[in-house]
């Protein structure tokens, strides 16, 4: 007796994720060519897009990312979660943030964690980034319908000198001690969420936010935190399954992405 088929989380014509993979030699932004994939109608589930060098990279909140041409990692994932409601968007940062954690930590062993929302950093300093940004859709029946995430990943690889701006960057090399090459941090990078996402279709996003809590940055710590023009003090609790950051200081809160900062 043959075996049955296996379940397939997004139907027989899924393919993983890290194909086709896309090498450029320079880019503005690795997130723009990905975009301009979609609206031109030549983007695939699963695409990644690799750049030797960006030098338009784009960061949380507007900033831009600094990067050396071949020094660091730059890659961008194409990813369609139709079949993920659009208030589930965190699940999926989630899961790429575990992703790149889990890549890091076969060169980084310890100190490793993530910052909230999905910043990745060793002890205090930052190594990397994820900007995840989403296109959404119309859908007969709720109104909007989560059409495409571009996840993009920054990693400092190799590069030992920064602008003097940014506060706390790190990269492997200075970590190390060592040089590494960025195109295959991308490969590994992509196998991983391949494996994440697969979790998040199939069983659910539980396991995911127990791990991504278990490397939360500051977690059962006091920080300073910033919301409108107040600075206070908080004890770090956790993540919800919202994405909010939950903190205790006189009361408990939970803070939505965009509406508070850290204090360095």
């Amino acid at each position: 007796m043959s075996e049955a088929p296996q379940s397939n989380p997004e139907g027989p014509a899924y393919a993983g994720i890290g194909s086709p993979f896309v090498e450029l030699q320079s880019v503005d932004s690795t997130n723009n060519y990905a975009r301009q994939l979609i609206h031109a109608g030549m983007a695939q589930h699963g695409q990644v897009v690799f750049a030797h060098e960006q030098w338009a990279g784009k960061g949380q909140r507007g900033r831009q990312w600094i990067s050396e041409k071949g020094q660091n990692m730059a890659v961008s994932i194409l990813l369609q979660p139709i079949s993920l409601p659009i208030n589930r968007q965190f699940e999926l940062s989630a899961a790429i943030a575990l992703a790149v954690r889990q890549t890091l930590a076969t060169y980084i062993p310890d100190e490793l964690t993530i910052k909230w929302p999905n910043d990745l950093y060793w002890q205090d300093r930052k190594a990397g980034g994820i900007l995840i940004e989403n296109l959404l859709g119309s859908h007969e029946q709720s109104g909007s319908r989560w059409n495409w995430a571009i996840a993009g990943i920054g990693i400092n690889i190799n590069q030992t000198e920064f602008p003097s701006d940014l506060p706390n960057p790190v990269s492997l090399k200075q970590i190390t001690g060592k040089e590494w090459e960025p195109i295959q941090m991308a490969r590994a990078i992509v196998t991983n969420l391949d494996l994440y996402y697969r979790e998040l279709l199939t069983t659910g996003p539980g396991n995911i936010f127990s791990k991504y809590n278990q490397y939360l940055y500051k977690q059962g710590k006091k920080v300073k935190l910033r919301k409108d023009n107040r600075v206070f003090e908080a004890m770090i609790n956790g993540v919800n399954e919202n994405g909010q950051l939950e903190t205790a200081h006189a009361i408990p809160e939970a803070f939505d992405f965009g509406t508070i900062e850290w204090v360095n």
